[in-house]
């Protein structure tokens, strides 16, 4: 209520802190005086400051069932996916949490390829949407043009996907959500594209960590459920030229790992399993791709350095929270990168 510019404000099951402080570097490098926050670093009422020209704000499903009307300039849910199942009764539950955010809205962004990230809406209310495929009126997406992909609004290409420091299609579509929002809220597209140009992501998300014997190896610790964890393999696996050689397993709260057989079995060498729920990842994953279990992460990297073959990469992709063998996902993330470190 007290917030007198307008409030750009995100959530989603993942993704939703790479595509805020997108966002907000965007918005920055457009010249306005931007603050970022929430869910992600600085409090959103610690925030509040007169000079403040557009606050970027990212909202948890926990912070939302606490807000009456947000009344946000643009709002998205940047996907829904199966997270928090030991909080909520079922997905329709923490999804009806997620959708809080967009009460009041003046301005929406969907996911054309999500189909739980969409309000029922009335028809005053402008929708913008982003996607992997070709855009809509209206739509950012990725069209072919001179024998590449490139990021798109509406028809007309903007850069070549190729520019895009970050790795994989979800970096794609992240990209593609952050224009979408920023484009909203009245940015211009040219501090926007600088900005993609630039920026090569958030620690723990899918972050190359180093190289060994032509195998890549990346740390996506902060996959701490299902739906980040299909984000990463399916992107990565289709961004590579070999295999994929996966390290998982953690705390599961509660999730259903059955959608990960089949990109395990499309994009996956192996899977080497760790952590409490490594026998529910197990059974869930059971033909797809061969499994091997491990107590530590460092026997992971060390199993993992054997199977994968010049030309794979190794992603530590969890699809699990991570506090039943480390103190968060960060701890996580830095060992794996000191495990793969110590390879060479």
């Amino acid at each position: 209520r007290e917030a007198r510019a307008p409030i750009i404000a995100i959530t989603g099951s993942n993704a939703k802190s790479t595509v805020t402080t997108l966002v907000g570097e965007m918005a920055q490098a457009a010249g306005r005086k931007v603050a970022v926050g929430g869910n992600l670093g600085t409090p959103a009422l610690d925030l509040l400051n007169d000079d403040v020209e557009l606050y970027v704000l990212e909202l948890s499903s926990f912070q939302l069932e606490t807000t009456a009307q947000l009344n946000a300039e643009v709002a998205t849910c940047l996907n829904v996916s199966e997270d928090h199942m030991d909080r909520y009764a079922g997905l329709p539950a923490y999804h009806q949490a997620k959708h809080r955010i967009f009460r009041g809205a003046r301005q929406v962004v969907i996911n054309r390829d999500d189909r739980l990230s969409r309000p029922l809406l009335g028809d005053d209310v402008p929708v913008w949407s982003f996607g992997l495929g070709k855009p809509d009126f209206k739509g950012f997406g990725l069209v072919e043009e001179s024998g590449e992909t490139h990021l798109a609004f509406q028809f007309e290409a903007l850069m070549p996907a190729r520019e895009l420091r970050m790795r994989g299609a979800h970096n794609q579509s992240n990209a593609l959500a952050a224009l979408a929002l920023g484009h909203a809220a009245g940015l211009p597209f040219e501090p926007m594209l600088d900005t993609l140009r630039r920026f090569g992501g958030l620690p723990h998300r899918c972050q190359w960590v180093g190289e060994h014997g032509g195998v890549n190896y990346y740390d996506d610790s902060k996959a701490t459920n299902v739906g980040a964890a299909l984000a990463a393999i399916g992107g990565l696996g289709a961004d590579i030229g070999g295999k994929l050689v996966l390290i998982a397993g953690g705390d599961g709260k509660g999730a259903d790992f059955s959608a990960l057989h089949a990109p395990v079995a499309r994009y996956c060498r192996e899977v080497i399993l760790l952590g409490r729920d490594a026998g529910l990842l197990a059974n869930a994953l059971d033909g797809a791709a061969p499994v091997h279990r491990v107590q530590s992460l460092e026997q992971a990297v060390q199993r993992a350095a054997l199977s994968a073959q010049p030309g794979d990469a190794v992603l530590l992709s969890p699809a699990c929270a991570s506090l039943d063998m480390f103190k968060n996902f960060e701890e996580r993330g830095l060992l794996f990168a000191a495990a793969v470190e110590a390879l060479t």
